[in-house]
This record gives C-alpha cells, structure tokens and sequence, in this order.
C-alpha cells in the first residue's frame, strides 16, 4: 500500500486541492512540503503529536519535511478556534518557546543532511516594510472572501481585531517564501487551517503562475466531537516535565471505548492488518487495545524504557497483582505525622500515585481505603491520633493493602 492510501485507510485525510496530483508527488517522495507551528507554549501537546506523526510518515516515504517555527506569526496569534484574543508574549518567551520546541521535534524527525528542515518565519516576517507589504501581498486578497473563512467568521460576534485579521496573509506568505527559498510545493495542517492554506496555494499561483498544493489532516476529536488531548488539569503535553511519561500513559489508557481504535489507526505505526484484526475486539478486550495504545505512543514520545515503567506503574496501581509483603513500607516522622499528611501528599511519597494529580483522581474514583475507612476527601489530613495501635496508616487501593505507613520516633 502506498503512503496516499495508508494515509486515507488510517482516516487522516481531511481535505485536499488536487487529490491526483497530491497522490502522484507523496507516493513518490517529490513533496517538500512544510508543517507550521506556532510557540504558543514551551512545549509541544498532543495537538501537535498526529502533525508529527504525519510528517514522519511521509518522511519514511521518501518526502522531505519542513518544521516552520512561527517565531514571526506568533506575535500576531492565530484566531482559529479561538474564542478570544491569544495572550499576547514577549519577543524572548517565543523564542524560548521554539528553542524547547527544536529539541522534541527533533525526537519524530530526522533533521541530517537533505532530510528535513527547520525553519522560523520570523527569519523573513520580522523585516518586512510594512507598506511594501501591503502593496506587494495585499491586492492578492480579497476581505469579501476572508470574512467567509470559518476562522474569522466563528469570532466576528465577540469582535476580531486587525491584529488577527492579517494572520491570514502571513500564513500565505510563509507558504510564497518557502516556494521560493526551498522548493516547498505542499502544505499540510489541520482542518481548522483550509481557508489559510487556500491563500497560499493561491498567493503563489497569482504571483508566481506555479502550481502549489495543501492537504488538511483530519481534527483528534472524540466520540463526543471534542478536541483530544485535554483533561482537568489541562493540555497533554509531550514535556516529560510537564505531563509525565505516566500520566501520558494513562491519558490514553482510559480514552474511551468508542475512540481506540481510531486512534490506532491515525497515531500509531503498527501495521492496518493487525488494528483491522483489533476490531473484532469487544468488552474486556478493548481494555487491551488501551494498553497497546498507550503504550506504543508512550515509546514514541518518551522512548522505550519509559514506555515499560509507565506500563508496569499502571498494572501494580490498577490490576493489583503482587502480595502485600512485597511491597514497600515507608516510614514518615512522627513530627511530620503530628504536623499532619494530607491523603495526595501519603499517596505519592509511598509510589501508590506518580503524581498528587494522579492522586487526586484516585481518590475521586473512590480507589483508595485508609484503615479500611474509604477516604473521598481530596483535602483529607491525617495525623498521630490518626494511627492505629501499631502506630501504622493502612492505605489500600481497592480491596489490596498496597502500603503501611509507620510513624517514626
């Protein structure tokens, strides 16, 4: 099977301006085509993750890949699927922004020699003449047409400012310099991106009379039609620092049911025959479908090893398989207990909860017991008086004792 149609099988394929000839330039690894992504934050997220899956893909077939850094775009904002304004950021926090975002990226793309390329478009937007600008770009654009994009149109109740309004064209431009400077005949994004990529296929039509193409991947939704990668705390970010290989991990092993096997399919390289094979699957068994899942993305943003740990962390916290003499008993000061340990901070320092946002959740799914008493309270403290006649804690996940916790002299 060739990419185009791996592409398609694996349901990534939003919109296209010419399927013929986007077939024709990817299935033979004649696309240079560029990504854009905008340092809105130091570190990538799982919105970012399918745009650099797919370019690895295309690279594996051949194509060579440009990772735009929007070190100029960034400090106007783009307005899709924005309900408001974007914090505007100072000049030195987007460019630490692109630096911590070279450094992942550099984790799903080979960037040797001839096989990709990174760019920032602050390079070429941040000299502009302003009215050269407008008289060299601006006639190309007509606002009538801009105004019908779904971009501008979802904002003009609660006001779009002009700020915003030239994004558009900038986008098109970077599209009309890497024609220019790299040969970049293909633009790819998500499908919240179309009105902005027809302006660069058309800019370079117009002012180059050259053919250029754009492709939309199709949006991570859920079931529900919401934007994947979020949850209570925030963004899934690829940051081990800020979302931990753990919590990654887990993320993906409780997306539901309806959703795995689609995710599968669009952000995994495992092999279409063996998830066709996984659709068979049903109850308990989509359960392991989570597991391979989360897995296999897991390695591929945090490598192997981190992959294993967050696996073997999920199957002790949640399938309960060893005996309780095998686990760890933590001993805490006996200052520290009388002083008072809240429930979050006792289920990370004993290893039950990675993190105190993992602790939380399992004491809000009613998985954690302290001296057989079901502890629901977030904010629950425990003290001395607290102990029973072994001066011990007793937590339990469940009906398992995982941990005793002894106060110290």
């Amino acid at each position: 099977m060739k990419i185009y149609d791996e592409l398609t099988a694996r349901g990534l394929i939003a919109q296209v301006t010419d399927e013929k000839e986007i077939r024709e330039l990817i299935d033979n690894g004649k696309a240079t085509f560029y990504i854009g992504f905008d340092p809105t934050a130091d570190s990538l997220h799982v919105g970012h993750f399918m745009a650099l899956c797919l370019m690895k893909r295309l690279q594996e077939a051949g194509n060579r890949p440009i990772a735009l850094l929007g070190g100029g775009t960034g400090m106007v904002g783009d307005p899709s699927g924005r309900s408001d304004m974007r914090q505007m950021m100072t000049v030195e926090t987007i460019q630490h922004n692109c630096d911590c975002f070279k450094k992942q990226m550099s984790r799903f793309i080979d960037f040797s020699e001839g096989k990709a390329l990174m760019v920032n478009n602050a390079d070429w937007l941040l000299d502009l003449n302003y009215v050269d600008f407008l008289r060299e770009i601006g006639p190309h654009f007509s606002v009538n047409r801009m105004l019908t994009a779904e971009c501008y149109k979802q904002r003009m109740e609660k006001g779009l400012s002009f700020l915003e309004f030239n994004y558009m064209l900038m986008q098109s431009y970077d599209f009309y310099e890497l024609f220019q400077r790299y040969g970049c005949n293909m633009q790819f994004g998500g499908d919240d991106q179309w009105s902005n990529m027809l302006g660069g296929t058309e800019l370079i039509r117009r002012k180059l009379g050259k053919d250029a193409y754009a492709m939309t991947i199709t949006l991570l939704l859920n079931s529900e039609g919401k934007k994947m990668g979020k949850t209570q705390s925030g963004a899934v970010w690829l940051d081990p620092d800020k979302t931990s290989p753990f919590d990654f991990y887990q993320y993906w092993r409780n997306i539901a049911d309806a959703d795995v096997l689609k995710c599968l399919r669009m952000l995994t390289f495992l092999p279409l025959e063996q998830i066709d094979e996984m659709d068979r699957w049903e109850g308990s068994q989509l359960n392991r479908a989570k597991e391979i899942l989360a897995y296999e993305l897991t390695a591929l943003v945090h490598g192997e090893d981190e992959a294993k740990k967050a696996e073997g962390a999920a199957k002790a916290l949640f399938v309960s398989g060893g005996k309780t003499d095998d686990m760890p008993t933590t001993v805490i000061a006996k200052a520290d207990m009388e002083a008072g340990k809240d429930i979050l901070s006792l289920l990370v320092e004993t290893k039950l909860a990675p993190t105190r946002s993992e602790a939380r959740r399992l004491v809000q799914q009613g998985g954690v017991s302290v001296n057989d008493e079901k502890v629901t309270d977030v904010y629950k403290t425990f003290t001395v008086s607290d102990m029973d006649e072994d001066e011990a804690l007793i937590i339990r996940k469940g009906k398992k004792v995982y941990h005793k916790v002894k106060c110290g002299e």
